[in-house]
Formats: structure tokens, sequence, C-alpha cells
């Protein structure tokens, strides 16, 4: 079931936040500057949690049906970096009495200026532990560099790269300019922590405060209810794979509020989606910054 395990990647990808620069397509990943648009957004603490669902099943893995649930939960500040605190528990049946129990937990936390991420992530396969993952991945002038203790120790050089956090941000920064694609390299400790990927983010149609109220649990909430947000959807490819047409590894479509709260998911695995409705939404206080 390498597909649910690869969701690791979306732990950071939900809207984890971090000071970093806008500075377009395919650009190298640095601390942000105080001029970049992306460090003019602030990026709201909440806990979130959605419902998954079978969306579509599609090529040779058949399901009958995806049951599940994620838990989201992001506090911290610009000033004392960002922590996240996500568990997706997802259950697969294919049919005839066949069903696999998927439980992904993680942690990380990322520096205000995007210098730093730290990861932690169990997956759990029928509530056997099959994948540890523990690191950190630096930024410096010649890169990136990331460290791991598990699920071996060693030590990589994967050149430039921007951390998923900033990914996050540099969307809004895009789509408040009115752009519609975003391409960058991104690392976030997925998988056995080696894996560096390629991303093409497409950016929908500014859907403004007023129009197409949401039904679920973002509705009627003061926080969110004066805030445009866009349809989002984002496809991984793995950079060590050149030559020809790729396909995406993995794929999430949701729509993204001006401070990251996400909506309406769609989990793209390849042979099956899933829908993720969001049930409940907590806005957390802000705490300001001793500047």
């Amino acid at each position: 079931m390498g597909e649910i395990a690869s969701s690791t990647r979306m732990a950071w990808v939900l809207g984890a936040a971090a000071v970093a620069a806008f500075l377009g397509p395919a650009s190298a990943a640095g601390p942000a500057k105080a001029e970049d648009p992306a460090a003019a957004i602030e990026l709201a603490p909440h806990r979130a949690i959605y419902d998954l669902k079978l969306g579509e099943s599609r090529g040779k893995r058949s399901l009958e049906a995806v049951r599940g649930r994620i838990v989201y939960d992001f506090a911290g500040s610009v000033c004392e970096g960002y922590a996240l605190q996500f568990r997706q528990v997802t259950e697969l049946d294919t049919g005839e009495g066949n069903s696999a129990l998927s439980d992904l937990r993680s942690t990380s936390w990322e520096a205000g200026a995007a210098e730093q991420l730290r990861f932690d992530s169990q997956n759990y396969l029928d509530r056997k532990l099959v994948e540890t993952v523990d690191g950190r991945a630096d930024k410096g002038p010649d890169g990136v560099t990331v460290t791991l203790a598990k699920p071996k120790e060693s030590k990589l050089d994967i050149g430039s790269a921007v951390f998923p956090s900033e990914h996050m941000r540099r969307i809004i920064a895009a789509a408040r300019a009115g752009e519609t694609l975003l391409e960058l390299t991104i690392y976030d400790g997925s998988e056995s922590g080696d894996k560096v990927y390629n991303s093409l983010t497409v950016i929908g149609r500014r859907i403004g405060p007023s129009e197409q109220p949401p039904t679920d649990a973002a509705a009627g909430k003061a926080a969110i209810a004066g805030l445009a947000r866009w349809p989002v959807t984002i496809s991984y490819f793995d950079r060590s794979k050149s030559g020809g047409e790729q396909t995406p590894v993995y794929a999430i479509g949701f729509e993204a509020y001006e401070n990251g709260v996400v909506r309406a998911l769609v989990l793209d695995y390849g042979d099956f989606t899933v829908a993720g409705d969001l049930t409940s939404l907590e806005m957390k206080d802000v705490k300001p910054c001793d500047r």
C-alpha cells in the first residue's frame, strides 16, 4: 500500500506555514526577504478534521469503499516557528472481505524564515509499524542538507529545494498576484527521507468572500468569512526520474484560503481518489510576536 504511505507529503502540504519568498517558477530556495510578497502572509493556527471517503476508483486496483479521517493540528507563529501534528487513518475496502488499514502519524516543525525543517513520522499498516522517518533539513547558501536518524543514519546534499511550508506560502502569494502556474522543487522528509520531488501547482480562479459560500465546517467562521480562496491542484514528480513525459506519483487538490485554511480535499493516488470533507474547524488564538 505504497500509495497510502506516500501521503506523508500531505502532512506539510496542507497549509503549514513559514516566511518564504515567492520568486516565481523553479526558483532557488532561500530565506524570505522583507520585500517578498510571501513575507506579508500570515497563516492562522487552527485544528481541522477531514472525513475521508472514496472519490473515484480506476485502473487495476478496484476499491469498494474508503473510510478514514485526517486530523490536522497547526500551531505557532513566524517568530517561534510553526509546529504541525498530523494523523491520517484510512481503511481501504477492496471487496470480498478484504481490507487494509493505514495509520500515518507525523509531527514537524519549520523555522519562521524556512531555513530549517524537522520531521518525525511513523506509518502503520494493519496496526504494524512499517516505516519510521526521523530527521532534519537545513538550508544554506549551497542548498539543502538533510540529516537522517531514521530509517538509518545518513546525510545527503540535495541542492536547491523549498520546504513544503514555503511552497504553500508561495502558492498563496502567487494566487494573490494572479499567477496560475508555479513550478518548484520540494523536499519534505516523506517516505524514506531521501526523496526529492518536482512539483507543478495549478491555481484556479479566485473565489471571493461572498461567492460560493461553503457548506462544510468552514461556514460561519468569522476568521475566514472575509477571505478569498482559490482552487489549487499540486502534482508531484519524482526528481530522480528524468526524460520523456512523466506521470505524477501523487497529486492533491483543495481550496486554500488566504490564511492557510484548506477545504474540499481530493487526494489522487493514481488508481483511486479520496475526497476529504472538512467536518470540524477550530481557529486558535494567534500569539503576537515580540519583535
